[in-house]
């Protein structure tokens, strides 16, 4: 398989394709928040991804992306600022949630299909092949652990895990991060109610939004529950830890990297890889292997870690709820421009938080 860990970095912007004529000007009225980067002819063959750097099933896209080797255009819809319940973008994929991928006239809004799709369309020598062809015997592998680990209830485990702090250690989300979620899942119920009677042509998407919404409320906030799925998901990295000691068995004496299923990087890897780097994220790697328990694991983690696909989408863990808040902050300033005491007032916070967060960054980790 062809190796893509030195692909050139893709190109971004936030700027929705609904606000663009097809020769990628921005239709009249609109302001470009990135113009440079819509200068060029429309291209029927264009890829385009819709997500947000904090979605797992995006980061996991995103992965793909990057290890094959593909120029794609990634523009990001903020969660937080609630940019995936604007009209334009229910209307592009009927009320899904990110990722969204775009390749001319396709759309394609599920995360298992866009990856299908990817590794269908865009084959080569210079292409990376994360599935192996049907016909061989690492294919079946492949496939049985995406499998395993992609059912692995992880919007469980993240907004658990930020609601229950007590069940994590180390955790890089800051305590107010609680009341914060809190808060925001009880607004984001009525929100979706408002944009109800303003959109009724978008009633059912966004009754459908609610409905999960709300049933997501009521599981996650379960401690119980929490600590149920935490259990199973200890029987599952129990079996990848067995898993990887076959690959060392299997492999003794061969001068290759091993991966989850042999000597090739593929998709089982890169579900693995962002599995492990949202559990460290959320408090949960010292549990799981970095008291000793599951060697094989740490082994992986910091491999994985170092590919460039990963540090290009995920950088660095100990900044990465940082690069989740500033540009958001500096989005929502450029969409309702403040007065001149607010935009003061807000470059002082944002100052401040760059400060103490590089000061703590510098005692814990320099």
């Amino acid at each position: 398989m062809a190796s893509s860990n030195h692909v050139t970095p893709t190109n971004c912007s936030w700027w929705p394709i609904s606000a663009m004529d097809e020769d990628g000007k921005v239709a009249d009225g609109e302001e470009c928040e990135e113009p440079t980067a819509e200068s060029r002819p429309f291209n029927k063959d264009r890829l385009v991804l819709y997500h947000w750097t904090q979605s797992f099933a995006s980061q996991k896209v995103r992965l793909v992306i990057h290890e094959k080797g593909l120029v794609c255009d990634e523009r990001d819809v903020s969660l937080p600022l609630q940019e995936h319940k604007e009209p334009w973008f229910m209307r592009l994929n009927l009320g899904e949630e990110v990722p969204v991928f775009l390749h001319g006239d396709t759309i394609i809004s599920d995360y298992n299909q866009i990856i299908d799709y990817m590794e269908k369309n865009f084959v080569g020598e210079a292409v990376a092949q994360l599935i192996p062809d049907p016909d061989s015997p690492l294919h079946d592998r492949v496939q049985q652990y995406r499998q395993l680990l992609d059912g692995l209830p992880m919007d469980a485990y993240t907004h658990g895990c930020i609601l229950h702090p007590e069940l994590t250690a180390d955790s890089m989300i800051p305590k107010y991060a609680t009341a914060e979620i809190r808060r925001h899942l009880a607004n984001a119920a009525t929100e979706l109610m408002k944009l109800d009677h303003e959109e009724p042509q978008l009633t059912e998407p966004y009754l459908s939004k609610q409905k999960k919404l709300m049933a997501k409320i009521l599981d996650h906030d379960n401690v119980n529950y929490l600590k149920k799925i935490l259990g199973e998901l200890a029987m599952v990295l129990d079996q990848v830890e067995a898993e990887l000691e076959k690959r060392k068995l299997e492999y003794q004496g061969q001068k290759c990297e091993l991966w989850l299923c042999g000597p090739e990087f593929t998709l089982a890897d890169i579900c693995l890889g962002a599995l492990l780097h949202r559990l460290k994220f959320l408090g949960l790697s010292r549990k799981y292997w970095e008291d000793g328990s599951r060697p094989n694991l740490q082994s992986f983690f910091v491999r994985v870690q170092k590919r460039y696909a990963f540090r290009k989408v995920l950088g660095d863990i100990h900044t990465t709820l940082l690069s989740a808040v500033l540009p958001n902050a500096f989005r929502m300033v450029k969409k309702k421009p403040p007065s001149f005491f607010g935009a003061s007032f807000l470059m002082g916070s944002l100052g401040g938080m760059g400060y103490f967060a590089y000061w703590y960054l510098k005692k814990k980790y320099m």
